[in-house]
């Protein structure tokens, strides 16, 4: 048991978060790129150049959105470690979108990358990152702030979608 609710203890899968998010990303990212690596070789260039713009444009679109999403954070004095009990329920800027705009911002900018870099690999490994966050990180974190925050994150809840 990682920690209790009013309602008694409920069991997580809490030992599998011992990673930070961002850097799931990045591994999940790398591994896929040597995979890359190891079936097709170092890779080339080839493929239309308009793939690369926009693995620019998503690139650029994710870190912004996650970003965005970050400094409201920070602004807000909440913590930002998936689990942590939440000091301030944020619900404007992306948050009004999705209620996970760090993660949605995250995959676009590994859907960029992976364009920019013309790599096809990493994005098969994507779906298993989406469904980590989607099936072990999401729900422990919504029911941490359902636990802090009850009525008014059922009612942001029923409001925002988790993704988009």
């Amino acid at each position: 048991m990682i920690w209790q609710q009013d309602n008694g203890p409920k069991k997580t899968f809490r030992h599998l978060m011992v990673l930070p998010v961002p850097l799931v990303f990045v591994l999940a990212y790398l591994v896929g790129a040597g995979l890359e690596f190891i079936f097709f070789g170092r890779g080339s260039s080839a493929g239309p150049r308009f793939v690369g713009v926009v693995g620019v444009a998503l690139f650029a679109v994710g870190a912004a959105v996650a970003a965005w999403a970050w400094l409201l954070f920070h602004k807000a004095r909440t913590t930002k470690v998936p689990g942590e009990a939440s000091t301030t329920l944020v619900t404007w800027g992306p948050y009004r979108l999705t209620r996970n705009p760090m993660y949605f911002g995250l995959a676009l900018a590994y859907l960029g990358e992976a364009a920019m870099a013309k790599q096809v690999l990493p994005v098969a490994v994507l779906p298993l990152v989406i469904a980590y966050l989607n099936w072990i990180v999401v729900p422990i974190e919504e029911a941490r702030l359902q636990e802090v925050f009850g009525p008014k994150y059922q009612q942001f809840r029923s409001k925002v979608r988790r993704w988009l």
